[in-house]
């Protein structure tokens, strides 16, 4: 089945398109699709647009979906402008006291509330969170090196599922507080794993700057559609799957083994990409499953 974006001058070709997407609709109309949005979609006018456009109708035709945002692009811009480097270790990045006031900043007063405002141009649809609020994400320290950069302990999704009752669009800076009450940055692969568990969603997807899982990572065209959990660590195992890719592979096997229904890892820079892997056939990206090989 392929998706075609029709310009409203064959109406047939529309008909046909809806009639194609239908069963995908019934499926999943109802169930909870956490969304990491991250990577180039963030920060490409462009691709932000056809992102919130995708959410917007999901949720239109009955999908639930829960949307994760970081910010590290953005972050990084602003630690720039006031002449501070960012450091890095094992693809975190640390942060000291002035960085924490500077993600506080970006993600809830700039990145969140552009997501929010984005949807709500279709329809008063969507509500700006944080990992803060009504203490969603508890966290503890990630570790001394990394700074003020937090693991979830513990997800408390009243808030979260009361949003979706009412039929709105959650949106979810990944910002979260210890026991103490001091505030940490979380990374948002590890938060959308989190949050997607706790809720029991039938879908966790990562939006990021890669296809998927690559047999050759400078081969795009050696994408695997689908894994399953064994075949998954196998490749980590024999390195096919390195580097950045593993964790947020092994976040996409937690999840599975949580209650997720199935796990995605697709590619951010393609326009409308939500709507390919989820109401069609396309094989845009990798999805991982449960069972064996």
């Amino acid at each position: 089945m392929s998706f075609i974006v029709s310009d409203g001058s064959d109406p047939v070709a529309t008909v046909q398109i809806l009639l194609e997407a239908l069963p995908y609709i019934e499926e999943f109309r109802g169930t909870v699709v956490v969304v990491k949005f991250g990577g180039n979609a963030m920060v490409s006018p462009e691709l932000f647009a056809d992102f919130a456009k995708d959410i917007f109708l999901m949720h239109r035709i009955g999908i639930r979906p829960v949307v994760i945002h970081g910010g590290g692009p953005q972050i990084g811009h602003w630690l720039e402008r006031i002449g501070k480097e960012s450091e890095f270790v094992d693809g975190r990045r640390v942060t000291d006291a002035e960085t924490l006031e500077i993600a506080q900043m970006v993600l809830l007063g700039k990145v969140n509330s552009q997501i929010v405002t984005a949807l709500n141009a279709f329809g008063p649809v969507a509500v700006g969170l944080s990992g803060t609020d009504a203490t969603m994400l508890e966290v503890e320290p990630h570790g001394d090196a990394l700074g003020f950069v937090g693991s979830v302990t513990k997800v408390n999704p009243a808030l979260v599922n009361r949003t979706l009752a009412n039929d709105m669009i959650p949106v979810v800076a990944t910002i979260g507080a210890d026991s103490e009450g001091q505030i940490y940055n979380i990374n948002a692969d590890d938060a959308a794993t989190a949050i997607a568990q706790a809720l029991g969603a039938e879908k966790l997807i990562f939006l990021s700057d890669v296809p998927g899982v690559l047999r050759d990572v400078d081969q795009p065209e050696s994408l695997i559609n689908k894994l399953t959990v064994d075949e998954a660590l196998d490749l980590i195992e024999d390195g096919t799957i390195a580097g950045g890719m593993v964790p947020k592979v092994l976040g996409c096997i937690s999840s599975l083994e949580h209650g997720v229904g199935s796990a995605h890892l697709i590619d951010g820079r393609v326009p409308h990409v939500l709507l390919l892997e989820l109401l069609t056939s396309a094989g845009v990206g990798t999805m991982i499953m449960k069972g064996t090989r």
